[in-house]
């Protein structure tokens, strides 16, 4: 549905050139939440921005649906931009008119009746679960009713495409989860294509399908959210991925030289993490009774994206040296990623 080609935005900043986005080429399919994960000053909200052409690309090319955007002369833009409905942090709500008036403002020139518009308004305040806010102003609502309005207005028009850039940074974290659930059922319900910004990775991890990492301008992770998560091969998608789990915690304990890391002769801590979609068996009981080996379980990290588990465990191993052995290169074969964080074996 969305293709981006060779994107590039620079500005011009108290004279000196700033390459917002460098080289950008991504591919968004049709229905899919597709998200956009950066730290600030990543590139990520510009390049948002250039899918509507908001932002106009330096170079490069934007297609949605096979036309070409940045090809098109301004009336033909306003016309494709009618299919791409938008919402920020900030709300963006008129404060001096009704939520239903906030809502029917798109549908201005839309050439509908009067009755036909307060139909399409009552439908999508509904829609958004807010109908019995339609005489309320801005000021009067929470955070995340105000979302639920901005969302109801960006779906005016009935757009093939919902940008969201960061739409739930400043909620707290209930409201963030209601926000989400709403866009993905929007997402299900009306097969509306989403791409979503956030500097969040729980965010990614709740609702979307694929996602791609920006650094510095650049795309530099892309995939599918399991593997991302699962197998992340740069560091800055680990770092990332780090904030949803406690799995690293234990090299902050290490440091800090907590007692539960004072192992004995023998022994070894062990982390395990989940690499492919495959984590229906029972492998700490399997290795703990086919290798004859103690298991001590320190902690863990195992949730769903999706319906596929994801996470792992780091566990202190006890046991004869080459049973553990045996133990840890059962589970590689069975794809679960083994990392020795601290040995006393004896050998």
């Amino acid at each position: 549905m969305i293709t981006l080609k060779d994107i590039n935005k620079k500005f011009e900043s108290e004279g000196r050139t700033v390459e917002a986005v460098k080289n950008v080429n991504l591919q968004i399919k049709d229905g899919e939440v597709f998200g956009i994960i950066g730290y600030s000053g990543a590139g990520k909200s510009t390049l948002v921005r250039c899918i509507n052409l908001l932002e106009r690309p330096t170079s490069g090319e934007v297609f949605l649906d096979d036309v070409e955007l940045t090809a098109l002369k301004a009336s033909e833009l306003r016309k494709e931009r009618k299919k791409i409905g938008m919402i920020f942090q900030q709300f963006n709500l008129f404060a001096s008119r009704t939520i239903y008036q906030n809502v029917a403002y798109p549908l201005k020139h839309s050439g509908l009746s009067k009755a036909e518009k307060k139909k399409k308004v009552e439908e999508l305040l509904e829609l958004v679960g807010i109908a019995d806010k339609a005489g309320n102003y801005p000021s009067q609502l929470s955070g995340g009713q105000k979302q639920r309005v901005a969302i109801a207005r960006a779906l005016a028009n009935d757009p093939k495409i919902l940008l969201c850039d960061e739409a739930t940074s400043a909620l707290d974290p209930q409201t963030t989860h209601a926000i989400l659930k709403l866009l993905k059922e929007l997402n299900k319900k009306l097969g509306i294509t989403v791409v979503l910004i956030t500097h969040e990775m729980d965010v990614i991890k709740e609702i979307c399908d694929r996602v791609a990492v920006m650094e510095d301008g650049k795309v530099v992770e892309e995939g599918d959210v399991f593997t991302v998560f699962a197998s992340s091969q740069q560091k800055i998608t680990r770092k990332f991925v780090d904030t949803t789990s406690n799995l690293s915690k234990i090299h902050q304990l290490l440091e800090e030289h907590a007692e539960i890391t004072n192992i004995k002769p023998g022994e070894c801590i062990v982390k395990f993490k989940y690499l492919v979609r495959s984590a229906s068996e029972p492998l700490v009981s399997t290795i703990s009774r086919q290798f004859q080996i103690d298991v001590n379980i320190i902690f863990g990290n195992v949730e769903l994206i999706g319906s596929e588990p994801i996470g792992g465990l780091v566990s202190i191993l006890s046991g004869k040296p080459e049973d553990i052995e045996n133990a840890l290169n059962y589970l590689r074969d069975k794809n679960v990623g083994v990392e020795v964080i601290l040995d006393a074996r004896v050998r």
